[in-house]
């Protein structure tokens, strides 16, 4: 089973995962389990699964456009964003458009090639909770996400940017 790690405030907690990642061919979960299904099997299965309570997470592949989930993003627990190779961007778009175009509170969980050198990008992208896969602990990941003091540009994690932190303590950015 991988390590899960979430970030709750400043820390980076390592957390059991109470979801199981069910393959498009093993049978249906029980009302009882949280299940993180494929969005291919979620299209065909979710609403089912949904009315008998079970708690679902969709994992969408860099391939599957997160549009595809806008209306059903109430209902679900998390999306898991695949990064099938570290240099595959694409999850970090999903994760924007999760947080920023879709309002989802829920959990967005980076999975598959997860490097720690990626932990602070991904943070500012959107992403609470990574699958790691290169053997780190949550000390090293929280270390990243703390790496540098300093954002230059607004982003999902609502860090406030280097200027306006400086024009606000200047009080430039006071109302006159």
């Amino acid at each position: 089973m991988p390590k899960l790690f979430k970030v709750e405030g400043d820390q980076v907690v390592e957390h059991d995962d109470p979801f199981v990642a069910l393959a498009d061919d093993e049978a249906a979960p029980s009302p009882s389990d949280a299940v993180i299904l494929s969005f291919a099997r979620f299209q065909t299965e979710g609403e089912l699964l949904l009315s008998q309570g079970v708690k679902i997470g969709v994992r969408l592949e860099p391939d599957e456009r997160v549009e595809g989930l806008a209306y059903d993003l109430a209902r679900v627990a998390l999306v898991a964003l695949a990064f099938p190779k570290f240099r595959d961007g694409r999850a970090y778009s999903a994760a924007s458009l999760l947080r920023e175009r879709y309002g989802f509170a829920g959990e967005v969980r980076a999975v598959g090639d997860v490097l720690r050198d990626q932990a602070l990008l991904m943070l500012r992208c959107g992403f609470d909770a990574f699958e790691p896969a290169d053997g780190s602990t949550a000390d090293d990941w929280a270390h990243a996400l703390h790496r540098f003091r300093y954002v230059y540009q607004a982003a999902a994690d609502r860090r406030t940017p280097a200027f306006v932190a400086r024009a606000l303590a200047s009080g430039a950015g006071s109302a006159a």
